[in-house]
């Protein structure tokens, strides 16, 4: 059959919340679900159909028990969790140091959800800063609530330049990055991020590592399914850039696992 015979995989996107501000009128006292749409357009820029999976909240109009999220895996190939607000530290069993890491349990449920669904129907899923780790929390994992305070020496991991502010990484020895990437021992990656991965989720194996302060960059499910966790954000490095790391492969290997391929 001809690539372009075959029917476009189909993946579902988890959705960033916006919650209803106090005293807010208008569309701003809704609970608002949405995408961010770089990451839409990067795995569109292959063969992809897009789903966002909307969650389903305790104020909603359709309850859990009109639809769960365990019938998305039936309909979709594969499961990408973006970006966005802190993980809760409740959800690994801390409280916030400051009021501003407290994160969005509400959402981290939801996601939790979503990710054990598709891990035990054997489906792909791809986690983006947040979504990395989301996953190692999900697996039983830690994070540093601040990297700024909580790590020796760290390096700038999240600047007011936003997606154009970038650092180097390496891949793992014996990875799957480092057989994904044989000619380069890793890259520039852009960050925005001021929590990381502390204490390793059940399963998971470093992939990749920040040169200077060795904050882990991406993590990998031993095994099956195919669940990968990258810290950076493969969204906003644009084809062809000469300073930073081209996630092409990245997404053919999630989109080859996700059509069944062994990779």
């Amino acid at each position: 059959m001809s690539i372009m015979s075959r029917r476009p995989l189909r993946i579902g996107l988890s959705a960033r919340i916006y919650h209803p501000q106090a005293g807010a009128t208008g569309l701003q006292s809704k609970s608002l679900q949405y995408l961010e749409q770089s990451v839409a357009h990067w795995a569109m820029s292959r063969d992809v159909m897009v789903f966002m999976i909307p969650a389903v909240s305790g104020d909603a109009i359709v309850h859990r028990s009109c639809i769960r999220l365990s019938d998305y895996p039936q309909y979709l190939d594969g499961l990408i969790l973006q970006g966005g607000a802190d993980v809760a530290p409740q959800s690994y069993g801390e409280e916030p140091l400051q009021p501003e890491w407290s994160g969005d349990r509400v959402r981290d449920a939801y996601e939790m959800e979503l990710l054990h669904e598709f891990m035990e129907s054997g489906k792909a899923v791809l986690g983006i800063c947040r979504g990395a780790q989301l996953i190692n929390v999900a697996l039983g994992g830690t994070l540093y609530q601040d990297i700024a305070t909580q790590v020796d020496k760290p390096l700038v991991h999240v600047h007011d330049d936003y997606d154009r502010h970038h650092h180097p990484i390496s891949w793992a020895p014996d990875s799957g990055l480092a057989r994904l990437y044989p000619d380069q021992a890793g890259g520039r990656v852009v960050s925005i991020h001021h929590q990381s991965i502390k204490a390793l989720g059940r399963g998971l194996k470093v992939e990749a590592t920040s040169d200077e302060d060795g904050v882990i960059e991406a993590v990998r499910l031993e095994g099956r399914p195919y669940v990968l966790g990258l810290q950076w954000h493969p969204e906003f490095h644009p084809p062809g850039a000469p300073d930073l790391l081209d996630c092409t492969p990245i997404l053919d290997e999630f989109l080859g696992a996700a059509r069944g391929r062994r990779w």
